[in-house]
């Protein structure tokens, strides 16, 4: 069975992410390189009134169907191809739809609580945390929820005050200390990330992939 190398990307909510990700995607290329967002990962909540779906915390580790996650994980491991949820988070709800996920060389975990759970970090062969000032993060937050979520300026910071920051204290920063690497200031910070890189290529060797 080829061997795998798990890739774990934790940080807060629009830290930096996503883009380290698609950096590291670029960088191995997409024939050895594939991305799971844990977001793809959120409980449906068709069953509930779009009333209820709106109060519920996102950025609480219960929000995650992490047995689906880790089943997928798992396959991947296994050299198999999986199927992630599509997401819509206007309405908070999984479409019909699914992205088809091959089994590369490379798996790289990205999204809030990518650190968070013990069975998915047994997996991680490099575990990153991306460390942003909280006035940076909100900013971005802002921008991102009023273009892709059609969200308004209060309730974004109500919820960011109200769910995100307490969430994050609790349940992510702590995280930080499962990290092999720290990256301060995201993809922007070329030192750090050449480091990682430099990590990724070792460990890769090591492995013999």
């Amino acid at each position: 069975m080829q061997k795998k190398l798990f890739i774990g990307i934790g940080g807060g909510t629009a830290s930096g992410k996503s883009a380290i990700a698609k950096y590291l995607l670029n960088y191995f290329g997409k024939d050895n390189c594939a991305i799971i967002k844990v977001d793809s990962y959120y409980h449906d909540l068709k069953h509930m009134p779009m009333e209820e779906r709106e109060k519920q915390n996102f950025d609480n580790p219960n929000a995650i169907d992490f047995n689906s996650l880790i089943k997928d994980i798992n396959l991947l491991a296994k050299n198999k191809m999986i199927h992630v949820p599509v997401y819509d988070y206007k309405t908070h709800t999984r479409t019909n739809s699914f992205e088809k996920i091959e089994s590369q060389e490379i798996i790289i975990i990205e999204g809030l609580f990518s650190l968070y759970n013990d069975i998915i970090k047994s997996y991680l062969n490099v575990k990153i945390f991306v460390d942003t000032l909280e006035s940076t993060r909100l900013e971005r937050r802002i921008k991102r929820d009023l273009q892709k979520r059609e969200r308004t300026h209060d309730s974004i910071l109500k919820q960011f005050n109200t769910m995100v920051i307490p969430m994050h204290n609790k349940y992510v920063e702590p995280t930080k200390l499962y990290a092999d690497l720290i990256i301060e200031k995201g993809v922007k910070n070329t030192v750090a990330i050449n480091e990682l890189i430099y990590k990724i290529t070792y460990v890769r060797n090591n492995l013999n992939i």
